[in-house]
């Protein structure tokens, strides 16, 4: 993608630019499985360095050592990285994916509470008409706003992880009650957004069996982590809570920097061509090792 602002002085062809990336696209399944499971369980591995055990044993809590500090870090962002498969997944929706899709959905979607379903939107926001308008709920014109709506935009990470507790263990049993209740929830809250004013369409009846058999995994583990620990294994889950949460904040910190970097945000809702949208988003090529990070 282009990374100045200035007007293109020759002519941009949309089909030469795919040509020279098309042999990028096919997915590596054995790529996608090793990096996957990689990162996964070295994430794993990391979190229960913090907490002092599998998650059967009781969470050690803080124990002053700042080595803690330094395998919770890691294990976020091993976390991160492996959350991050949710973007290739939406985008890769073919039928030799659906082994790693299941996979991902149950190792990471589910327990994390970001189960496939909630972005499947993002293809709306690669549509060109869609691009930057209402429709796209991952867009909002953030150079045309001050700073302190950055900074505020910043600290939603800090309620995201409850809010995705609130969806999963409230809402979703009271929307499998109340049609009206499951029409709210559907359009309002049910997808990852950057825009809190979008209105996610309603789902077709494929998609919607789709979107109920994960939502009960995840209302499922949100009893279980609530449950299980002091009725099966003796030992209270608020340890455990407060650190999944501290790890959810991270994560969702990470990212929404990660997002303020990754177009110009300058757009103002109408719709833009596709040279228009290359121009609004943003590489850096330079400074590889940090890029990378």
């Amino acid at each position: 993608m282009i990374g100045k602002t200035d007007k293109i002085t020759s002519p941009f062809s949309i089909a030469e630019a795919r040509s020279l990336v098309k042999d990028l696209f096919p997915p590596n399944l054995a790529i996608y499985w090793t990096d996957f499971l990689g990162t996964y369980f070295l994430g794993i591995f990391c979190f229960q360095r913090v907490r002092g055990g599998p998650l059967w044993v009781p969470h050690q809590g803080w124990t002053g050592q700042w080595s803690q500090v330094t395998w919770f870090l890691a294990s976020c962002l091993l976390f991160y990285r492996a959350a991050m498969f949710i973007h290739e997944l939406v985008h890769q929706r073919n039928d030799h994916m659906s082994q790693f899709r299941h996979a991902w959905n149950l190792l990471c979607g589910i327990p994390f509470l970001m189960p496939l379903f909630v972005y499947y939107p993002h293809i709306d926001h690669h549509r060109r008409s869609h691009y930057g308008t209402h429709h796209d709920g991952e867009y909002l014109p953030l150079a045309h706003f001050r700073v302190f709506f950055l900074v505020f935009y910043l600290s939603w990470s800090f309620i995201i992880p409850i809010l995705a507790v609130f969806r999963f263990l409230i809402l979703t049993p009271v929307a499998w009650v109340f049609p009206a209740v499951r029409t709210w929830v559907h359009a309002r809250c049910s997808t990852m957004v950057m825009d809190p004013s979008y209105i996610r369409p309603l789902p077709s009846p494929r998609v919607l069996q789709e979107i109920r058999w994960q939502e009960a995994c995840c209302f499922a583990w949100c009893w279980g982590v609530a449950v299980v620990p002091p009725l099966v294994l003796g030992h209270s889950s608020l340890p455990f809570v407060i650190h999944a949460y501290l790890t959810g904040v991270v994560i969702v910190l990470l990212n929404s920097i990660r997002t303020l970097g990754a177009h110009r945000w300058s757009n103002q809702g109408g719709e833009m061509t596709y040279v228009e949208q290359l121009l609004d988003s943003v590489n850096y090529p330079h400074h590889v090792w940090l890029s990378e990070f």
